[in-house]
């Protein structure tokens, strides 16, 4: 995995609209482990011989429910979500 310098949610600190709180940093935690889970699944999918698609796959689906919990707003599925990606590796 790569490190970058730039990142990848500073539209969320720059925006005028987002309100500052518990939630929004609920939105930032989470988004940050969406990406951070998204890496591992390109790392699990390079592993040859497709030895990591179980680990792949599971993780594609606690990253779609990720998501889905921030469309729907739906805080404690947000919570819950960002407790589970806390700890994939």
């Amino acid at each position: 995995m790569t490190s970058t310098t730039n990142d990848p949610l500073d539209f969320l600190n720059n925006s005028q609209g987002i309100q500052t709180g518990a939630q929004t940093d609920l939105i930032q935690k989470l988004l940050y482990e969406i990406i951070r889970v998204k890496e591992l699944i390109t790392y699990y999918d390079s592993i040859p011989n497709g030895a990591g698609q179980l680990g792949s796959s599971i993780l594609n689906e606690l990253v779609t429910e990720a998501y889905n919990s921030l469309v729907n707003y739906d805080t404690v599925l947000m919570k819950k979500y960002y407790d589970l990606l806390l700890n994939c590796d």
